[in-house]
């Protein structure tokens, strides 16, 4: 009878790959996880590389979400506050433009025109985390300056037209800011026309159809302000909206990954059962053979 000469060794090289599964079978058992390296399972691997890279694009969008979110929040607020100083601007205007006021009356409406015209231009400076949010791409730079040399005084921008925005991980493009000189240096300047109705009354004699024109354009940057507002407006819903899109895949991936990664430890025990026994048969049969030659147990 023909006899195989690598017999014996194939036997131990079957022992010890039967040895190695039940390794990590155990190891599987103890820790809970399907595979500790990309060599115990290449195509999961590859799939848990990928799932673990979309989480992370999740996560920092989500950080970079919260930040914005705040911003966006502080630009909406500020100008709200800038509609709101606007529209009493108007009304105080009104009233001087209607002919019963005295001169000391029309000084005082331009004095209190004045303090608007200060408080609007704080609000337009407004920062976040000490970056400036109507400077465009300059958010190191006070977007505007009033020279106050001249009559009616000059308000500058310093600021430039750049757009920011924040990519989602699915593709989507949200609109983080608007430049300041779209906001208040449109087709009718917030600055302009307010430091033409504080020369209108600086005197307490009223040019009426100077005035009164004026506080028609001041109407018109109003509603250019409410118009830009809108855009911020837009944007947070967008960002909520994203957010809880983002919110909810990042769950999903998880799901998918633990699901990926966890071990089925019923199976897994029924596997490391059948490796012992195939393991103790192994040993058994080399261990006869070792007893004797091979052609005794022929």
């Amino acid at each position: 009878m023909r006899v195989d000469p690598f017999y014996v060794t194939n036997l131990v090289s079957a022992l010890d790959r039967t040895q190695g599964t039940e390794q990590a079978l155990t190891n599987q058992l103890s820790s809970g996880i399907r595979f500790s390296s990309i060599g115990d399972d290449p195509v999961s691997a590859g799939r848990n590389v990928l799932l673990l890279n979309q989480i992370q694009k999740d996560d920092s969008f989500t950080q970079s979400s919260s930040l914005v979110t705040g911003q966006l929040q502080v630009a909406d607020s500020a100008l709200g506050s800038v509609v709101t100083q606007l529209t009493q601007a108007i009304s105080l205007a009104t009233s001087a433009n209607n002919g019963t006021m005295n001169a000391s009356d029309v000084q005082s409406i331009g004095s209190q025109i004045s303090g608007i015209l200060s408080e609007v231009e704080s609000l337009a400076n407004s920062s976040y985390q000490g970056q400036y949010i109507f400077a465009g791409g300059q958010t190191t730079t006070t977007p505007f300056t009033t020279l106050a040399t001249t009559s009616p005084a000059v308000t500058t921008y310093n600021g430039d037209n750049d757009v920011n925005y924040l990519h989602t991980p699915n593709g989507q493009k949200i609109q983080l800011n608007v430049p300041g000189d779209q906001i208040f240096l449109g087709s009718t300047s917030v600055f302009g026309v307010l430091n033409s109705l504080v020369a209108d009354y600086a005197s307490g004699t009223v040019n009426t159809a100077q005035a009164t024109q004026d506080t028609q354009a001041l109407t018109s940057a109003l509603n250019t302000v409410s118009q830009q507002r809108v855009t911020i407006d837009n944007s947070m819903t967008q960002l909520t909206a994203a957010s809880g899109a983002i919110t909810t895949e990042k769950t999903q991936l998880s799901a998918a990954q633990t699901d990926l990664m966890q071990a089925d430890l019923a199976t897994v025990a029924t596997q490391l059962s059948l490796s012992k026994t195939q393991e103790t048969a192994l040993e058994s049969v080399i261990s006869q053979l070792g007893a004797g030659s091979l052609f005794d147990k022929l």
